[in-house]
């Protein structure tokens, strides 16, 4: 045997040991056989690296620096999708397609909570994958998805093609992680998710793949040219060597939709990855021209939110935020506590309204959740642990600039009436770096509050 048929099978072995571990959950090799492999396949590159393919499993090791991320201009938009938070958001869901179509069947896959990826493949080897960033222009991080194991280097078919999927951090390296930045004295993530997405975006990739990322294919660019439907596009893609995740169904009817999700919400608690709902796709691709498409999101999916996470915690006080518009907000300060994932010490409370219609007061002990698992959100007050406590009463001057108030009649919303508000005019350029307007990078919350303190100093 020649060393390049050496090499070659070494890759064969090494790619099939990493598709049954950790793609199929069934190994087939030890440890210790696998790193040997590995090993021999890493001395053979170095001393014949005209033999070294593109493709090679050493390359997961990682080891390269970038100073920064190319953008990648997506052809086909990564949309989003629409959410429903309720059984009867459901069925008005599916009476809607129902008016346009008949005939038609679902899909449902957990949703999971990390960050969505597109992976450009030419003649069945990996190429690129890029971020969503705004869903047209998102960011190459080729070098750093290579470093996850569950990633095909090479499909099982010499095809071209564009794919999908979500990238997360198991529990297991999540814990991991954590538990090194704790003996190191450094900041913790907050959640999984947060982890992810802030080592996706690390520019040197051996230390991508030192975290343990993992990662689900969902769904096929211009899947048509492919199958005829998401369950068999589940299944090519399978066929092809990605990981796709096994909870997803195909289900007939609206019924048999609703209680395929109640399973779904008990079955998250037994995984050992985060999932915040259910995407439910209409499963007929000839379907979707006649059913159609929103300016961001399609009409036949929609996302599925799980209830959230309800915890209660102690109201210490009451601060207030303005805006770029002016408005002011009052914020409940928290004791810190831990929702759906993360710890949460601040949350909206909306306006002076919303408090007196919930009757909250400083230290109330208050129900908190994530409204649509995001925004922390004081729900409800435990009256029955009220102990003399304060009723509210809204502030009359802006909590910046000291200028009076106003509140509209008809509106909720107070005001600050001055127009040249150092509060307003920092977020309203906050507003104009963020990724939603100008999508300054370098121009973040932070820049912006060290350049008006500059200012006020000359």
């Amino acid at each position: 045997m020649t060393i390049k048929e050496r090499m070659a099978e070494l890759i064969a072995i090494i790619e099939k040991a990493n598709e049954d571990y950790h793609t199929k959950d069934t190994p087939t090799i030890s440890d210790a056989a696998y790193d040997q492999f590995m090993a021999e396949l890493v001395s053979l590159e170095s001393k014949y690296p005209e033999y070294k393919v593109e493709f090679s499993p050493t390359s997961r090791i990682g080891g390269i620096v970038l100073e920064g991320f190319n953008k990648v201009t997506h052809q086909v938009p990564m949309m989003s999708l629409a959410n429903v938070f309720s059984e009867s958001e459901l069925r008005s869901f599916d009476e809607r397609i129902a008016k346009i179509t008949d005939g038609y069947t679902y899909v449902t896959e957990l949703k999971i909570d990390g960050l969505a990826v597109s992976l450009l493949y030419e003649e069945g080897v990996f190429i690129r994958a890029a971020t969503r960033g705004n869903g047209s222009v998102g960011e190459d991080v080729t070098s750093n998805v290579k470093t996850i194991k569950s990633l095909p280097l090479r499909l099982h078919e010499p095809i071209t093609i564009e794919v999908r999927g979500e990238i997360y951090m198991p529990h297991k390296s999540f814990n991991q992680l954590n538990e090194e930045r704790l003996s190191q004295n450094e900041p913790l993530f907050a959640n999984p998710r947060n982890a992810a997405a802030g080592t996706i975006r690390q520019l040197d990739s051996s230390i991508v793949a030192s975290r343990n990322l993992d990662l689900f294919i969902y769904t096929i660019v211009n899947a048509k040219k492919y199958v005829s439907s998401q369950i068999e596009a589940l299944q090519y893609l399978k066929k092809l060597g990605f990981k796709v995740n096994p909870h997803h169904h195909h289900v007939k009817t609206i019924d048999a939709l609703v209680d395929q999700i109640k399973s779904d919400d008990e079955l998250r608690h037994t995984l050992s990855y985060d999932t915040d709902g259910v995407v439910i796709k209409v499963n007929e691709f000839h379907l979707y021209d006649k059913i159609g498409y929103t300016a961001k999101s399609p009409k036949w999916a929609t996302a599925y939110k799980f209830q959230a996470e309800q915890v209660e915690t102690l109201l210490k006080g009451i601060t207030f935020q303005i805006g770029r518009t002016g408005v002011v907000t009052p914020v409940a300060e928290l004791e810190p506590v831990l929702v759906s994932g993360s710890t949460v010490a601040r949350a909206t409370l909306h306006n002076e309204d919303y408090i007196k219609m919930k009757d909250i007061r400083i230290g109330d002990t208050v129900i908190v959740h994530k409204a649509g698992e995001i925004i922390p959100e004081v729900l409800s007050v435990v009256t029955s642990k009220r102990n003399g406590q304060v009723p509210f009463e809204m502030i009359h001057a802006c909590p910046v600039c000291a200028s009076p108030l106003k509140r509209h009649p008809g509106e909720a919303d107070h005001y600050c009436t001055n127009p040249d508000c150092p509060g307003k005019n920092i977020n309203s350029l906050i507003h104009f770096a963020s990724r939603v307007a100008m999508d300054i990078d370098t121009l973040g919350e932070r820049v912006v509050e060290i350049l008006q303190y500059l200012w006020y100093l000359n």
